[in-house]
């Protein structure tokens, strides 16, 4: 391990080596200096089984920091090595490298004295959407067709809506008799929820470059609990702000488990959405169109939508995407992220009217 760090351009000799269990798709490592404060790494093998065009992968990442970085020091940013992510090319001047097993590497600076969160409150919501905001907003002058999409048609409905019928065709797992209702209720709602697609093509809502997964770990906090950096870079790439706003709807607002057996548990935290949203159009309504606000609560019911189908379709198929702890796992996600979404439906017009009262500056 430490042969292939010193393929890198590292700063420092290069101290303990150790895995680090975070993600599921990366295998990663910390490298360690010699000195305490020294310069210490980040190390990533890539999954090209999921990002097959490593090229397109990595120079979208380094289009974006570098996009950043620029955008910080034109303000005076200080401290700017702690506010984006910075790639480490190899000797050869490539942003990552490939060894004899035909895996892929890339290294980052890591950055230190930073935590994490797993479980949202409404004030890290807050903090989280003015993040996310302000991340969009920096980059919304780059044309989307600059960047590739690291995984094609990641969050297109209409996609995954084909995906979804193509496992009801084929019922591999011979499943399909015991989630009928399921299949009726996701086909109740595919028309709605192939909107935004329908609106792009009319050209009446744009594609900007998203993170495409807004989770709040994929923050970093400093020791003020304040947020300085947007890591996992990996999916960053052309979609609709919906998607991000919806996104982290799905996870940080929903009250149970993305999988939790208690239904009861899981519904959707208004005062979560409420933060987040607050602080996210603080950041970002200077560039976002009517069309784009408007849509925000959609975002909210699209994102869980699509996951229930992408949940129940592997199910259909025998569970060959995601991992699961037994046999029923992805039934019973489908069945939390449905329960979600029946509970966002509820919540949709209060959704709808705090977000105009925003946009109008009228009290909440």
């Amino acid at each position: 391990m430490e042969n292939l760090a010193s393929i890198f351009k590292i700063v420092d000799e290069v101290g303990e080596i150790r895995p680090l269990k975070v993600g599921h798709i990366n295998d990663s490592y910390i490298v360690g200096s010699k000195y305490e404060d020294g310069n210490w790494y980040f190390l990533q093998k890539i999954n090209h089984h999921i990002f097959k065009d490593i090229d397109g992968l990595q120079n979208n990442i380094n289009l974006v920091t570098q996009h950043i970085r620029t955008k910080l020091n034109a303000v005076g940013a200080s401290d700017i090595d702690r506010k984006t992510l910075k790639l480490i090319s190899t000797y050869t001047g490539k942003l990552y490298y490939q060894d004899n097993q035909g895996d892929y590497w890339r290294l980052y600076k890591l950055i230190r004295g930073t935590d994490s969160y797993d479980v949202i409150t409404p004030e890290l919501a807050y903090k989280a959407g003015k993040a996310y905001g302000n991340f969009q907003d920096i980059l919304s002058d780059i044309p989307h067709d600059q960047l590739i999409e690291t995984i094609p048609n990641f969050h297109n409905m209409e996609f995954r809506l084909e995906q979804f019928r193509e496992s009801v065709k084929n019922n591999i797992a011979n499943r399909l008799s015991e989630i009928q209702e399921l299949i009726d209720e996701i086909e109740k709602r595919a028309e709605e929820m192939c909107l935004p697609e329908r609106l792009f093509r009319e050209g009446l809502l744009p594609k900007r470059i998203n993170h495409c997964d807004t989770k709040v770990n994929n923050l970093l906090f400093d020791e003020n609990d304040d947020p300085i950096c947007i890591v996992d870079l990996d999916t960053v790439m052309p979609g609709f702000v919906l998607s991000d706003f919806g996104d982290f709807m799905r996870t940080g607002a929903n009250t149970g488990a993305e999988d939790d057996i208690d239904l009861s548990k899981v519904s959707f935290n208004m005062e979560v959405y409420k933060s987040y949203t607050k602080g996210y159009l603080e950041s970002a309504s200077c560039f976002l169109t009517s069309t784009e606000i408007e849509l925000l609560p959609f975002g909210a019911k699209l994102m869980t939508y699509m996951q229930l189908t992408r949940f129940l379709a592997d199910y259909l198929n025998g569970d060959t995407y995601y991992k699961i702890n037994n046999p029923l796992h992805n039934l019973q996600r489908s069945k939390a992220q449905f329960r979600l979404l029946q509970s966002i439906e509820v919540n949709y017009i209060d959704m709808q009217e705090f977000i105009n009262r925003i946009i109008s500056n009228q009290p909440d």
